[in-house]
């Protein structure tokens, strides 16, 4: 981290087949050794295999599945005194949609046994309806920030 100055985020080009900032984003978090081709490919069929699953567009199966787990809270460890205590606090908003894609793709990955775009779109649909992997892990998320709330004054 630099002391004097926050460093500038790119800016990140949308999507050339939905026209989305946030979907390119994703296309580049599933990218593993710079296969940005092989990563749309993915995404691509992962969203119209949930839109024939849904029957609804796979940007709007997309945009709502990062809604439904995009976490508010979480705790960051405060230590007072010698002990260490788990402060919940608020997560800003870039952080919010990269946890969500991080968790949407741990919980994509951890399934074994299909092809990813499949597992991809099984994960998106779950996301969407409010179910699954990634939305406990956000409601997990929560429920440790709720159960901290008494260590919110330790806040800085």
């Amino acid at each position: 981290m630099p002391r004097r100055s926050r460093p500038e985020g790119r800016v990140i080009a949308p999507d050339p087949k939905y026209n989305s900032v946030a979907l390119a984003r994703f296309i580049n978090k599933v990218m593993q050794r710079g296969k940005k081709s092989v990563a749309q490919k993915i995404v691509y069929q992962a969203l119209e295999e949930a839109e024939r699953q849904e029957r609804r567009p796979g940007l709007d199966i997309f945009e709502q599945a990062m809604r439904n787990c995009t976490p508010l809270l979480e705790v960051k460890p405060r230590r007072v005194g010698g002990a260490t205590y788990q402060v919940p606090v608020e997560i800003r908003s870039e952080r919010r949609n990269t946890l969500a894609m991080r968790w949407l793709l741990q919980s994509a990955r951890a399934h074994k046994g299909q092809p990813m775009h499949r597992r991809l779109a099984a994960e998106l649909v779950d996301a969407f309806k409010g179910a699954g992997v990634t939305v406990k892990k956000k409601e997990d998320t929560h429920r440790m920030a709720e159960a901290n709330k008494a260590f919110a004054h330790y806040r800085w």
